[in-house]
């Protein structure tokens, strides 16, 4: 249903009348129509900053109206004043201040949302008057209020004046005044004004007649003016007073948020005798939090603690410096522990706790920041203190029984977990300070457990222990703790018997993994934990990256058990007890357990490991395509290529990371085929089949390539043999369905094999072929395939930096591909435009060496820079200017001459590359860019400088950001 007379969407100036607002407004509210409310919001706006919403906004705040109305009209008023401030004549300040005193008296009692809107209007025009137009403002303010005014009652007068002084500084903080005025009205604020309010609210709070809402609000107008960097020796007396309304359940929470304010400015440090009068404040507190720990409390609690640790990690190093007071400060960090510590399990009986941790790393940094005699005094008090934290963490880390954990929602679960995880983060940074005798000392405490036969112990007290160690181990190189061995020799005799507890045990061995390389003889004690772990799906994750890491760190100590390892992980393979992911990364453990054993064990391992799955994907390949077989050939091809990333024979070192060049190989690898090369030589066929079946999915073909590239990575000039196979099937594929990933894979090749006589031909004649199957893409609309563009000017680039001789062939169109490269310029996905940008970095220094690239560059290479100019005039993302930049320098490297005639004509058409530049700044533009042949860096700051200029950005604020 449409409301009667609905507003027109090009509204004409005349038209914003209070008859209209109004019916804009009930369109807004009370139209089901969403687009008609869209309509009457865009409208609204407009009239809100329309000269005529001087007219209509005090109309609109007539008392008849309601007040969704006159929120409006209040809301007009406030925008009018805040950002069109300029507009208002000089001597039209006094009656606008008069009118808006008077409406907030009129709405004291009325709409308390209108209320604040005018508040917030007149604290906007204060602080555009003062202190020159309008010096004393504040003092003005209360005095106005506090006259006998219009019949309005006391209270609700006093309500009023208190919402405008909270509004005050809130205003200040979110307004546009520029940065001299922020200046000049933070010092009026801070010191002249803050004199007129102060005594108001001491008077307030200290009344005892005072009724609770007006106590409340003068909490809340506190902490909102101590954001204003009132000074903390100033505002010390009303801090003493929030104190005072702790015990206050109405007042609690508004005074924890005062003091916590209050107590947390920037500024407050200098007070060093407030602050040491407020330590005193805060330990008064410890009755008021220990019976709220009794009766289950827990916003006291919070709040308290808050306070403590506000105090505590503001000022930290300020009170540690008051030498004399020392035991005060003590007093508030054994404080600090207790809230650290209190009783019940996070986040279901406390939530407490969790807000102390940043304290102690705060605490520990400024110890250690002392000079070394200092340092050392403090250590004494403090290292003890630390040694408790260490067992009150490991205390809270503790899960609770098995029944009240079941009894927890997921949500308070995954809560819990990652409080352990900022445990397991502040025992590490400890360690920092405490050092080998941490260790020692939870060895010790592990070790009483375990072998104390009297009580029986909990699991829950043991996997803590366990977890602080592993918390330690993972981080930091325990390589040379002599309590590690003692460690391991305890692993075995802990009675697992939950999960929780076995998942522990794993991560620790996995952390140990690099100490049980250096010393194998203890892999026996551990290793078949973990073997006996992978067959059970709960411990899924733990075990088999512990297995993992144990493969990778420790390959050539695990020979002898290499066959035991894999008997059991082919078992849990088939058994599929793990889900996809984990499949995978044990797949990785078989590739680094394999990789140190002699060429004929790996085949035979490979043979008994990969048999059933090559069974099983030739029946899949002769099924007809689904998507349930589809699944199980992706997972099967995964397993595969997992196994061939990490299967590497030759000795080199492990820390080639993902993405980094491939490594350069040590040792001479053993005589004969590598056995990832004979494994993939009896699959092909197979694979093929697959391929032939599947080619219209990407997602299969993705994971054909996916097997091939890992393995080329890996075997790097070891994969020779299959060079002239897979170029040739690779070319089938491309030919047939074009596929990014069959790009991708044949950039690798080209990486690898360019540069080899023996395999130039077949890697020659496959780049030829994709090559030309693209630029027939081209011909087609390239538009649908961005990704198959982008991998393309990726294997163009790679092919100019290994092997431009490849560019020499007669059947390569070098003049098509220039022009494919200019099209991607300007497509709208960031990674094809910036690997389109790479390509011609790559080309352009070849004009010298190769014939033909000279020539396309020679007589199309305006459109390249007409492109490139384009992108920067707006037409593509301001990310990409750099890359847009490295061409023009490219250009000017390699093209001087002829970048300088280009740039003349591309840019003489009026208009081009945006309306917004003028002839004088695309001339200053074209001669900064021709100077600089040497700063690639000035060059892109030029580019940035005129990309702002072209899309209308330079000097604004938008454009400051970036």
């Amino acid at each position: 249903m449409e409301t009667p007379g609905r507003i027109a969407a090009t509204p004409d100036a005349l038209d914003f009348t209070v008859e209209n607002v109004e019916k804009a407004l009930h369109q807004l509210y009370y139209d089901p129509n969403i687009e008609n409310k869209n309509l009457a919001q865009k409208w609204l706006m407009q009239a809100q900053v329309s000269p005529q919403a001087w007219q209509f906004c005090w109309a609109l705040l007539s008392p008849d109206k309601v007040p969704e109305i006159q929120y409006f009209g209040a809301s007009a008023l406030h925008t009018k004043i805040s950002r069109y401030w300029s507009d208002i004549p000089t001597d039209q300040y006094e009656s606008l201040k008069t009118q808006l005193f008077s409406q907030i008296a009129c709405f004291s009692s009325g709409s308390k949302m209108v209320l604040t809107r005018l508040c917030v209007a007149l604290a906007s025009l204060a602080l555009n008057t003062m202190p020159e137009a309008w010096p004393g403002a504040v003092a003005e303010m209360v005095r106005v209020f506090q006259e006998e005014g219009g019949g309005v009652d006391g209270r609700a007068r006093c309500l009023a004046l208190l919402e405008l002084l909270t509004v005050l500084p809130e205003e200040f903080q979110t307004s546009r005044l520029p940065q001299y005025r922020k200046g000049q009205v933070r010092g009026a604020s801070g010191e002249v004004e803050w004199g007129s309010v102060c005594p108001l609210l001491q008077q307030l709070l200290r009344r005892a007649d005072s009724p609770g809402a007006v106590k409340a609000r003068v909490l809340r107008c506190l902490s909102s003016w101590v954001l204003l960097d009132v000074p903390l020796s100033e505002s010390e007396g009303l801090v003493h007073d929030c104190f005072s309304a702790l015990p206050d359940p109405e007042l609690f929470d508004t005074a924890v948020e005062a003091i916590v304010n209050a107590i947390s400015q920037p500024d407050s440090q200098r007070y060093v005798n407030t602050l040491l009068k407020l330590v005193p404040q805060v330990l008064a507190l410890q009755d008021q939090l220990r019976e709220a720990v009794q009766s289950g409390d827990m916003e006291t609690c919070h709040g308290i603690c808050r306070i403590a640790v506000t105090l505590g990690e503001n000022h930290s190093r300020t009170l540690l410096e008051q030498v004399e007071h020392w035991q005060g400060f003590l007093a508030l960090v054994n404080m600090i522990m207790f809230c650290t510590g209190i009783p019940g399990h996070y986040p279901v009986n406390e939530t407490t706790s969790s807000l102390t941790l940043t304290f102690w790393y705060t605490l520990q940094d400024e110890i250690m920041s002392f000079e070394l005699d200092r340092q050392t005094v403090y250590l004494q008090v403090y290292r003890p203190v630390y040694f408790q934290l260490v067992d009150v963490l490991l205390h809270k880390a503790q899960f609770p029984s098995d029944q009240e954990y079941a009894s927890w929602s997921s949500d308070e679960k995954e809560q819990f977990r990652i409080y352990r995880v900022d445990i397991s983060d502040t025992l590490m940074y400890v360690y920092e300070m405490l050092g080998a005798e941490l260790l020692s000392n939870l060895y010790d405490k592990l070790g009483r457990l375990l072998t104390n036969t009297e009580q029986p112990t909990s699991w829950q007290h043991t996997e803590a222990l366990l977890y602080g160690f592993q918390s330690i181990a993972e981080t930091i190189d325990v390589n040379y703790s002599d309590v590690i061995p003692g460690l391991i020799g305890l692993i075995p005799r802990i009675n697992i018997n939950n999960v929780q507890l076995a998942d522990t045990v794993m991560f620790t061995i996995g952390a140990l993994a690099e100490w049980l390389a250096d010393h194998p003889v203890m892999l026996s004690s551990v290793l078949p934990l973990v073997l006996q772990a992978l067959g059970n799906p709960d411990l899924s994750v733990s075990s088999v990256s512990t297995l993992k890491k144990i493969c990778r760190e420790c390959k050539y100590d695990l020979p002898p058990y290499a066959t035991n390892i894999v008997a059991v992980s082919q078992e849990v393979l088939i058994k599929q007890i793990h889900k996809t992911s984990q499949c995978m990364w044990l797949m990785q453990a078989l590739g680094f357990l394999l990789s140190a054993l002699p060429v004929e064990d790996i085949l035979r391992n490979l043979h008994s490991l990969i048999t059933p799955y090559i069974q099983q994907l030739e029946k899949l390949a002769d099924e007809t395509p689904n998507p349930s077989n589809k699944l199980a050939i992706i997972h099967i091809l995964g397993l595969l290529s997992n196994l061939f990333t990490t299967l590497d024979i030759s000795k080199q070192d492990d820390e080639s990371g993902e993405g980094s060049a491939p490594p350069v190989k040590t040792t001479p690898p053993p005589p004969g085929p590598n056995p990832v090369v004979v494994v993939l030589q009896q699959v092909f066929a197979l694979i093929q089949t697959v391929l032939s079946k599947w080619l219209n999915d990407s997602q299969v073909v993705e994971a054909v390539c996916a097997i091939f590239e890992k393995s080329v990575k890996t075997l790097l000039h070891d994969f020779a043999p299959m060079v002239s196979q897979l170029s040739e099937m690779l070319g089938q594929m491309y030919s047939t369905i074009p596929q990014a990933s069959a790009l991708d894979l044949t950039r690798q090749m080209v990486h690898i094999f360019a540069s080899e006589t023996d395999h130039f031909p077949p890697i020659k004649a496959l780049f030829e072929l994709v090559t030309s199957v693209t630029l027939s893409i081209f011909q087609q609309g390239p538009r649908d395939h961005p990704d198959i563009v982008d991998s393309f000017m990726q294997l163009q680039a790679q092919a100019l930096k290994r092997k431009p001789d490849l560019f020499l062939s007669e059947s390569l169109d070098v003049k098509a591909v220039f022009h494919c490269g200019v099209l991607s310029l300007k497509f709208p996905e960031a990674p094809t435009v910036k690997s389109t940008c790479l390509f011609f970095t790559e080309l352009l220094p070849h004009c010298s060496d190769v014939p033909p690239v000279a020539r396309v560059v020679q007589e199309d290479g305006k459109l390249l820079v007409q492109a490139v100019l384009e992108g920067i005039g707006g037409g593509a993302s301001r990310s990409l200017m750099d890359q847009f930049a490295e061409v023009l320098f490219c250009l000017n490297k390699h093209c001087f001459a002829l970048l300088s005639v280009w740039l003349k004509e591309a840019l003489q058409p009026p208009g081009f590359p945006s309306s917004r530049v003028t002839a004088e700044q695309k001339d200053t533009f074209s001669q900064q860019i021709l100077r600089e042949r040497v700063n690639k860096r000035r060059v892109k700051d030029i580019v940035k400088e005129f990309t702002l200029v072209c899309r209308g950005l330079h000097g604004t604020e938008y454009a400051a950001e970036y």
